[in-house]
């Protein structure tokens, strides 16, 4: 599987070299990483920190490890892989240890065959393109990267998909971008004691290479929520959050059950499209007048009546007394189409996004609003949802950064159009079903 050392790849050179294996110089954070155990190990850390030159090196060591197979490598998009990751993964696999080859067009490096041996690859992927990497069954990956808002939570779980079988270890490696689902599907289960992940977070100057100065010049002139996100590898509450008044201490609950009480009035919002038609249901405790969010759901390639019917099949008994969609000019045709196969859907009160967005702060700024901890794409949407930044950083109102991708938040506004968070139920406060300790600002503990 391994052969002799030839060329030392840069900032990696050996000490020693014995029987062809190179004794690798570390920085701390490295160090650290190398010698996790966990089956998902993340290194977040400042820009140049040394994080996508590492990668390699730890794949190869999986591979060492687990024998032949598939193994995947994936970044953000493709021309981020011709960028970074693909000339990283060369100087190891090619320049130093001369393991095989690269074919382009496929997207796959083989390494030399072995006589009696199952083939060996490696499988790049977009995570841009979650299809990339579906086919594959996979010993372990290396995913770069994946802090960048092209890094969708649809990729992480199709990683896992493809890992599931080898029950596969998995290296993250990213400078961070924003809040987003690494934080709520990664970070966060660290921070809660889930002991199969582990976050190693360090400076930019932790690399011995990176200038002193340069640090201090952006420490000087930045932001100190971006320093901290670029240089720190920390989480900061970025300008420009849109829902910044979402406690996620408070309004993230466990979940206390799978279908609603019988009591409760429930409501869905809906977001139409031949590509990613979303769904999101609430349900209302008729005591307090208190929202949760309980389920989403977010599907294509299937007609109106095909989604009507999965929609009917998810909601058996449930008292739903309101589905509310689609703003835009031309959308009465999928309303129609859902309410002639038993789904009707109305058009919401509420008209512009702005007001939307407006009402759905009310309802987060109130702590009435609660979303169950298992609706992963529902809680990204919400850490990732931004006003773009003029020049100096301050957030142009009216503007909504990358809003196509925003499916469940638009549900959610749809939902809310007709409820006024102030008339919701008494002005005291009383969650339901709290997340037992958790504080009233989750940024108190987390960061």
């Amino acid at each position: 599987m391994t052969s002799a050392l030839r060329v030392v790849p840069e900032f990696f050179e050996p000490e020693t070299k014995t029987n062809g294996k190179a004794r690798l110089n570390l920085h701390p954070g490295q160090a650290r990483t190398w010698a996790s155990d966990k089956r998902f190990i993340f290194m977040q850390s400042g820009t140049q920190g040394g994080k996508t030159c590492f990668g390699p090196h730890w794949l190869k060591r999986e591979i060492d490890l687990r024998g032949p197979g598939d193994y995947l490598a994936v970044t953000a998009t493709f021309p981020l892989l011709n960028l970074k990751m693909i000339h990283e993964f060369k100087k190891v696999f090619i320049d130093a240890y001369d393991l095989g080859t690269y074919k382009e067009s496929a997207k796959v490096f083989e390494f030399y065959p072995v006589k009696g041996e199952e083939q060996t690859r490696v499988i790049f992927g977009s995570a841009a393109n979650p299809e990339s990497i579906e086919s594959a069954t996979a010993k372990a990956a290396w995913l770069d990267e994946v802090g960048q808002v092209q890094w969708r939570r649809q990729s992480w779980e199709a990683v896992l998909r493809r890992l599931a079988l080898a029950e596969g270890r998995i290296l993250g490696t990213t400078t961070l971008y924003g809040l987003g689902w690494q934080k709520t599907e990664v970070y966060d289960r660290w921070m809660d004691g889930d002991t199969d992940f582990d976050i190693i977070m360090f400076d930019s100057v932790m690399n011995p290479v990176f200038s002193r100065n340069e640090w201090n010049r952006a420490r000087r002139t930045m932001p100190t929520w971006k320093f901290n996100l670029f240089y720190r590898g920390k989480y900061d509450r970025p300008a420009g959050l849109i829902y910044d008044s979402f406690n996620e201490g408070v309004c993230r609950i466990r979940r206390p059950w799978n279908t609603p009480p019988e009591n409760y009035l429930c409501y869905v919002g809906h977001d139409f499209g031949p590509h990613n038609t979303a769904a999101l249901f609430l349900a209302q405790n008729p005591d307090t007048g208190d929202l949760y969010a309980y389920r989403e759901y977010l599907a294509g390639g299937l007609s109106s009546a095909q989604h009507a019917a999965a929609l009917i099949d998810l909601s058996p008994g449930e008292s739903i007394m309101r589905r509310s969609g689609g703003n835009q000019t031309g959308e009465d045709g999928y309303r129609d189409a859902y309410t002639a196969a038993g789904w009707p859907i109305k058009k919401p009160d509420l008209k512009g996004v702005e007001e939307g967005i407006d009402r759905v702060y009310g309802w987060m700024k109130s702590n009435r609003l609660f979303i169950m901890d298992d609706l992963g794409l529902l809680l990204d949407e919400i850490q990732s949802y931004s006003r773009e930044l003029d020049e100096g950083y301050n957030p142009i109102i009216g503007t909504i950064e990358s809003k196509e991708s925003f499916h469940l938040l638009d549900c959610l506004r749809y939902a809310l159009s007709d409820f006024h968070p102030e008339s919701a139920g008494n002005d005291e406060i009383t969650p339901v079903s709290r997340v037992e300790g958790a504080p009233e600002d989750p940024y108190a503990r987390r960061y």
